[in-house]
């Protein structure tokens, strides 16, 4: 079966091309952080519009990386949610317009479980049952996972996500959009031994996280710093530094305790905040001495890309799942505990 995904649920328009005997066939994606960089974050109006535009030059690019036609294709996948409701609409009725004007079938895709098996698409995937972080700007959740859709929500957080926090951080620190990439290239020249800001969460039992008490620490400090005159840009790296070596040690404590308390030996990490270098030194050191492993997926495929999508909806497909003709999905808020297996 040849599933093309698409992606648009943010601020990526993604599309790939993914057979079930051969692999990933290509795949292609579209950035809007320029675009969105002038307001210091996304504007869904503006998101959406760009989705437009690129969506179906995107979809030619991947047919022609192929050497196929759109009359070669067996089935369409598409983002149903979460995200933002008018980006969502885009891929959704781009879907569903092909689908039907192919006759093949279409179905939409969670988001999240998008992520989630995003590592699979490498060339030593993770064997089920393992345990997955799933880190990102809207979304910082822990996971058991059975099987496709036997999901087993262990923790999340209470208030910002982990990616949300580096971006609210970014702008104490007066950095650019997006926050995530900034911090982390601050960080690198930052000082580890000046400031150790607290792990939130990390001295109570449980596997929930939250980071808006991080926040506000990262913040006192600044202030603090700015109110004797030594706010330099020494200081700023030590901050980030110290707030990013903060989250990174949240979630591998976290990480250590949900593998411990499920008996997993497999570590899953996917979303965008898995690409950052100090998070993923802190998890190998962790499942390491857990006699475990991380798996994550390539570089390209942490942040919001076709290419989950398309592999996520080809093992749904595959068992017979599709929409019903002319009922696109789109689900801004939608819980993984809602899925079911195929």
């Amino acid at each position: 079966m040849r599933v093309l995904g698409i992606e648009t649920s943010c601020d990526e328009t993604g599309v790939a091309l993914y057979d079930t005997d051969r692999g990933l066939l290509a795949d292609a994606l579209h950035s809007q952080v320029a675009m969105h960089a002038d307001y210091g974050g996304v504007v869904p109006e503006l998101a959406s519009r760009d989705h437009t535009r690129r969506l179906l030059p995107l979809i030619d690019q991947v047919l022609s990386g192929a050497q196929l036609e759109r009359t070669q294709l067996d089935a369409i996948a598409y983002t149903a949610g979460p995200g933002l409701v008018g980006a969502l609409m885009v891929g959704a009725s781009t879907a569903h317009g092909m689908a039907r004007a192919l006759g093949i079938p279409v179905l939409g895709v969670h988001h999240m479980e998008g992520h989630l098996l995003a590592p699979m698409l490498e060339d030593e995937p993770p064997a089920f049952p393992f345990v997955a972080l799933l880190v990102s700007g809207g979304h910082t959740q822990l996971v058991q996972v059975d099987g496709i859709g036997c999901y087993q929500l262990l923790g999340e957080s209470v208030d910002d996500a982990a990616g949300e926090a580096f971006d609210k951080a970014a702008k104490m620190l007066d950095l650019d959009y997006p926050g995530g990439p900034r911090v982390a290239a601050l960080a690198e020249g930052g000082d580890p031994g000046r400031f150790r800001f607290p792990r939130p969460m990390t001295d109570r039992p449980g596997l929930d996280f939250s980071f808006s008490g991080l926040k506000t620490h990262t913040l006192t400090a600044i202030r603090q710093l700015e109110q004797a005159g030594q706010l330099d840009d020494q200081a700023r790296a030590d901050v980030a530094r110290a707030f990013e070596e903060a989250v990174a040690d949240t979630l591998a404590i976290k990480c250590g305790r949900a593998l411990k308390q499920t008996g997993l030996t497999r570590l899953v990490v996917a979303g965008g905040v898995s690409a950052n270098v100090r998070l993923r030194a802190k998890l190998e050191e962790a499942t390491r001495k857990q006699g475990a492993r991380a798996y994550y997926p390539r570089g390209r495929f942490c942040t919001d890309n076709g290419a989950m999508i398309a592999y996520a909806g080809a093992q749904r497909l595959i068992a017979g799942e599709k929409d019903t003709v002319g009922q696109m999905k789109a689900v801004p808020r939608w819980p993984m505990d809602q899925l079911s297996a195929p």
